[in-house]
């Protein structure tokens, strides 16, 4: 099947807008809070996101297969190690900063090919900020404030401007940023890190502790077209796909690929 990623990513973006619609049909309204079995938060909005794209996606490429947080259970290793693409979903990234009620959630949807995301859509339905890339193609943003812009990482910046998990604060980022020299550390929640990255609003994000390929996949896609990158402290690229476990290792997202970020990090060098 040949794909038309233009054509593919604006279908996503009026998915991943009507899963943000019935988002917010919910955030101002009373709802109750369930947990999954890891402990984490499970809304109302979380499902009606998941059923809004899984309506989409399927009326969209009936033939291409949907993972999706919300359905992970349902996808078999023994199946799923037989897929060379299929799409990777997080209905609702940030479900405790939706709680918080502060806006930092997004929407993400995102084409995985052999291990690796072609496309990524990730929405900010509070913020009204959308952001989508697909391979060969530029990142762009969709804001109130600018309209439908082309978007870039920069050069790094002094000083580096770090972009950190709002709710899973961990203490080896700090202590790894110890070693970068004088920074900003700025708290954001969701996909946004990476959106931020892409936008040369933000130089790196670190993180250490559990994630999943749907909390990464999209917002990678974006980071990447957009001139950045996502490794794993190694240096190695970040894939999908590739394991029975959907965890991700810890990760570094960065917007100057000329900068050597993971031996930064370990000894406080990099080469500019």
């Amino acid at each position: 099947m040949t794909l038309d990623y233009a054509e593919l990513a604006h279908a996503c973006n009026a998915i991943a807008r009507a899963a943000g619609h019935a988002i917010m049909r919910i955030y101002d309204a009373d709802y109750t809070i369930a947990r999954k079995d890891d402990a984490s938060p499970l809304t109302a909005a979380d499902l009606a996101a998941h059923h809004a794209i899984l309506d989409g996606l399927g009326a969209l490429t009936p033939r291409i297969p949907v993972l999706s947080e919300e359905s992970a259970e349902q996808a078999a290793w023994s199946e799923r190690r037989g897929w060379t693409r299929y799409w990777l979903v997080d209905p609702l990234d940030g479900t405790r900063e939706f709680i918080k009620h502060n806006g930092e959630f997004t929407v993400n949807i995102a084409l995985i090919e052999n291990h690796e995301p072609t496309l990524g859509v990730v929405y900010a339905p509070a913020l009204d900020e959308m952001y989508c890339a697909w391979h060969g193609g530029n990142a762009q943003a969709q804001t109130p404030q600018a309209g439908t812009v082309t978007i870039a990482t920069r050069v790094r910046a002094t000083p580096l401007v770090v972009a950190g998990s709002r709710s899973h604060a961990d203490p080896r980022m700090l202590s790894a940023l110890e070693t970068v020299g004088a920074h900003e550390l700025v708290a954001l929640g969701s996909s946004l890190k990476f959106c931020r990255a892409a936008q040369g609003r933000a130089d790196l994000y670190v993180r250490y502790g559990p994630t999943s390929e749907w909390d990464t996949a999209a917002g990678q896609c974006v980071l990447e077209q957009a001139g950045g990158g996502v490794t794993r402290l190694d240096g190695t690229r970040l894939a999908y796909n590739t394991k029975e476990s959907l965890l991700n290792p810890d990760f570094l997202a960065f917007g100057d690929r000329a900068v050597d970020w993971a031996a930064m990090l370990r000894n406080g060098s990099g080469n500019a």
